[in-house]
């Protein structure tokens, strides 16, 4: 295990484009499970292979523990990535995927088996060992992608989207079982995600970044309580932070914060009924209020609308 720092990292592909990334500064602490977290094309994965060696800053250096690797090959870097295509051998079993890396190295045949078989069990794998990934659920699959990175018994992971092609009931397990992982190994983890619930719910610290550059970095409750700015707020929460101009500043209010109240302010546009809550969108200006239960009311209905002050962010104009 190690810590991972960037040192004022830039990224640039052609000479007079907009920086891919951006001065980006940062230190992921030794043991942490750290989540970029952006929109698509906010430099994030590109972050994570310039960490991997598969991208080469254009400025900048990057140092797992004490030793700089900005220019070293990803053989030399002591870490391990997960894809979000899998990125196994179709001809090779779950065991012989699990092994190829370390045979290459050439490690003992007794560690070999030894990292498979403590790989295999923490990940549920045993009886899938003599199987072709083509015989494998996704799940599954993804679970071998993690088997493979921990048997390399790396200073550092490094996880590119892992999750996107795997069905919604599926995220949620396999997000249990990275998280159990990062408690069970105690590793450094470095996580790229587009998808903020993915982040919310994952990471020990979250770095938004957009365009290139880091926006906020901090605990996912201080992203969502105190946002740095109103491309944090806005990118963070779901549904978003309702933004209002208000007196030459910008009002921020979460939807459940709000409340609907008799009166003629807003009208309804649409209702998403969702179980134990309800989301109701109004407009003009597209203010979302969150009711708890059933909102009781349709399209075209007028309403008012009561913030909460204790729970507003004032953002300067």
């Amino acid at each position: 295990m190690a810590e991972v720092r960037f040192e004022h990292i830039c990224k640039t592909y052609s000479s007079g484009d907009r920086p891919a990334v951006d001065d980006f500064s940062l230190t992921v602490r030794d043991g942490e499970f750290l989540v970029l977290v952006g929109p698509s094309g906010c430099g994030k994965s590109t972050s994570l292979r310039m960490v991997a060696g598969l991208e080469t800053p254009s400025a900048g250096r990057i140092f797992i523990g004490d030793k700089e690797v900005t220019s070293l090959p990803p053989k030399e870097r002591d870490i391990a990535m997960v894809f979000q295509n899998y990125a196994l051998y179709p001809h090779m079993t779950v065991k012989e995927n699990l092994s190829f890396a370390l045979k290459l190295r050439g490690y003992p045949k007794a560690e070999i088996a030894r990292r498979v078989e403590a790989a295999a069990a923490t990940l549920g794998l045993e009886e899938y060992l003599g199987r072709l990934p083509k015989a494998l659920s996704g799940g599954q699959r993804q679970r071998v992608a993690l088997g493979r990175a921990i048997v390399r018994e790396p200073a550092v992971f490094l996880f590119d989207e892992p999750l996107s092609n795997l069905d919604a009931k599926m995220r949620v397990e396999m997000r249990a079982e990275i998280i159990r992982l990062h408690h069970r190994l105690k590793a450094t983890m470095i996580y790229v995600t587009h998808d903020q619930t993915e982040a919310m719910t994952m990471g020990e610290r979250i770095v938004v970044m957009d365009h290139g550059r880091i926006q906020q970095v901090a605990p996912p409750m201080e992203l969502y309580d105190r946002p740095a700015n109103p491309f944090v707020a806005s990118f963070i929460g779901t549904p978003p932070m309702n933004l209002i101009p208000e007196g030459g500043k910008l009002l921020g209010i979460r939807p459940e914060h709000a409340r609907l109240v008799p009166g003629a302010t807003y009208t309804v546009d649409f209702v998403e009924p969702l179980g134990p809550e309800t989301l109701v969108h109004l407009a003009p200006g597209g203010v979302i209020v969150r009711v708890p239960g059933f909102a009781g009311c349709r399209p075209g209905d007028k309403t008012g609308v009561e913030f909460d002050d204790k729970h507003t962010v004032y953002f300067e104009g």
